[in-house]
């Protein structure tokens, strides 16, 4: 047992019972020139403080140019949009559509110079949180700008967006982003679609079919993902391309849509000229990927945007509802709910603003880890309060004539889409190992060679984190980052840190590249992660408030202490977990359990009424 995983036990144990993205935008954020990614540095035990200290902050002109946008579309979803009608009948109205067109809401992030409103990652989070009001309406504008055109922005030629973005920009064309098939779907390498060159070379001929597709019956154009063939050091390989397909093309067609606006879309020997060809051949995989990990971001905004609602509607319940002759909001157990409600808002919009700041900065800064980290807390965030809410509400939360059970149902896919958040976890954590372990190979190698001073120095580091270590990674103090009110959970992060890269140097020791396959540990690494991540926005944003003076600071700076001090012993506890010897690590029996349950497939324990006789 290393001391390090000593320390952490104790400790817990004693405290338990108490890829790039796209700026469309030149606007500048006032923040430091972004340098190198944040979440990969805390892998080697280091927070880049420049890199989200002080938290993003927007020009007053800015400022004033989104809030132009607020109020039209707030007025249009409170007044003009009947959601519980989008639900029954499956659809939205053509009158809803050519309102969202009319708006500008097609094309958010589409250049100015394409016919788009030219938003920043920042402004498009901000219209992301009011749009999310009303389901179907997100999810049909995310799958189109999002998802659907957001490849030409990233990967198209000047003479693609040329073409394509003004139609979708005004939304007389609407974009589809067509990846997932019948046999394939986290695993996007295995797609069955076919494109083959023509003789004449001036076409690739298209063929087959994709599943839950967002806005299949309504699209124009497609961005399609389909396996040619590409000649690589003299042989000829299967990889993936990337396409910009018209439905006007022909043999394109799509099944009926089912009840979630989504949709089978089939192609059927469509002719795409050469020229639609998205990105480079065979490049078709990375601008699938650039997509999905430039657009997660938001999904912090838009569900921070619902649940505020959510609270609204559901305090709203709690202070009129009488039982035992006193208020539901009197009692603790549902005081507790609403805390975590906004807790949980409180840190994925904090999450997913800094996100939008780092984006926003010059040179393409890669976030890929920090978007998907969004994705994962703010999806599992809406699942849980989203809950938590219908149990305030009891019986009623259930009833079709409130919103409430809608909610949730829209609130289950988040946790699918875009990137499952099983696979985002171990995109999050294999990502930041790889990156962690370009930079330790050497050591690691010394270490496995026996090196007596390198061996001797990691004895002695381990020694002194045994004995508890004071950890100063520069949050505190005179020239601290973080605003006094929260100076206790800033040391609770920079402790978190200090082990955590400690252990991650110590996973890459103890398995190498087999860690691919330790899912279970790649799990644990990501929590810590989505945790440090989360403690940092809240810290970041709830100092900025204090030191701003904006209304109901003090309540921020209570969220970001209630945040990080659970956190902190959630990484406790799971850095524990990532011990050889770790007496909380179940991994084995659980493995042993799954394994006797699928060989059956079936729950195998006895009845507790059979007897043996």
């Amino acid at each position: 047992m290393n001391c390090c995983g000593l320390f952490l036990r104790s400790a817990a144990v004693r405290a338990w019972p108490a890829l790039v993205a796209f700026t469309v935008s030149r606007r500048s954020l006032r923040t430091s020139l972004q340098t190198r990614a944040f979440a990969k540095e805390l892998f080697l035990g280091k927070i880049e403080k420049k890199e989200v200290f002080p938290f993003p902050e927007v020009s007053q002109d800015e400022l004033n140019e989104i809030n132009q946008f607020v109020g039209p579309i707030e007025k249009f979803f409170t007044e003009e949009v009947d959601s519980r009608k989008i639900d029954q009948e499956g659809k939205i109205p053509k009158e809803t559509l050519e309102k969202l067109k009319s708006l500008g809401l097609f094309g958010m992030q589409v250049p100015e110079e394409y016919g788009g409103l030219g938003l920043s990652n920042t402004m498009y989070a901000r219209l992301r949180e009011i749009v999310s009001l009303d389901g179907s309406i997100a999810v049909t504008l995310e799958a189109h700008q999002a998802i659907g055109l957001k490849g030409i922005i990233l990967a198209g030629s000047e003479e693609q967006k040329a073409r394509y973005l003004p139609k979708l920009a005004s939304g007389e064309h609407i974009a589809a982003f067509c990846l997932t098939e019948p046999a394939s779907g986290s695993d996007a390498a295995s797609i069955q679609t076919r494109a083959s060159l023509s003789e004449d070379k001036k076409h690739y001929i298209l063929s087959g079919s994709k599943v839950w597709i967002t806005n299949g019956g309504l699209a124009n154009i497609f961005t399609v993902f389909a396996k040619t063939n590409v000649d690589s050091d003299g042989s000829v390989k299967d990889k993936i391309t990337a396409f910009i397909v018209e439905r006007d093309f022909g043999g394109v067609t799509n099944g009926k849509p089912e009840d979630k606006l989504v949709c089978e879309v089939h192609f059927e020997n469509t002719k795409v000229p050469v020229e639609n060809v998205l990105g480079e051949v065979g490049g078709g995989l990375q601008v699938a990927m650039n997509i999905l990990n430039s657009g997660r971001f938001s999904m912090g905004s838009s569900v921070a945007g619902m649940l505020k609602k959510l609270i609204e509607m559901t305090a709203e319940y709690a202070c009129t509802r009488k039982q035992f002759n006193r208020n539901l909001s009197e009692f603790g157990l549902i005081q507790e709910k609403f805390a975590l409600m906004a807790q949980k808002t409180y840190v994925m919009e904090s999450m997913a603003y800094l996100t939008a700041g780092m984006l926003d900065q010059p040179g393409f800064p890669d976030c890929s880890i920090e978007t998907a980290m969004v994705k994962v807390f703010s999806s599992e965030g809406a699942w849980q309060c989203v809950s938590e809410a219908l149990q305030i509400l009891g019986g009623s939360g259930y009833m079709r004539d409130y919103p409430y059970e809608r909610m949730l149902r829209d609130a289950r896919i988040l946790l699918i889409f875009e990137g499952t958040n099983e696979i985002l976890r171990m995109h999050i954590a294999l990502t930041g190992l790889q990156h962690a372990g370009r930079i330790l190979t050497a050591r690691i190698n010394e270490l496995k060679r026996g090196n007596v001073t390198t061996v001797m120095d990691t004895v002695g580091r381990r020694l002194r984190d045994s004995l508890g270590r004071t950890v100063d990674l520069g949050l505190t103090g005179n020239l601290g980052a973080v605003h006094p009110s929260v100076v206790d959970s800033a040391r609770k992060l920079e402790e978190n840190v200090y082990y955590f890269g400690r252990t991650v140097e110590t996973l890459l020791l103890r398995f190498g590249k087999t860690i691919v396959e330790e899912q279970m540990v790649l799990k644990r690494v990501a929590n810590i992660l989505i945790n440090l991540y989360g403690m940092t926005a809240v810290l970041s944003r709830a100092s900025r408030s204090m030191r701003a003076g904006l209304r109901n600071h003090d309540h921020e700076v209570l969220l970001a202490n209630i945040f990080c001090t659970e956190a902190y012993f959630q990484n406790l506890f799971t850095l524990s977990q990532l011990d050889k010897y770790s007496p909380e690590n179940v991994d084995e029996q659980i493995k042993k359990v799954s394994q006797q349950i699928l060989e059956r497939r079936a729950y195998i324990c006895a009845h507790p009424l059979d007897r043996t006789s």
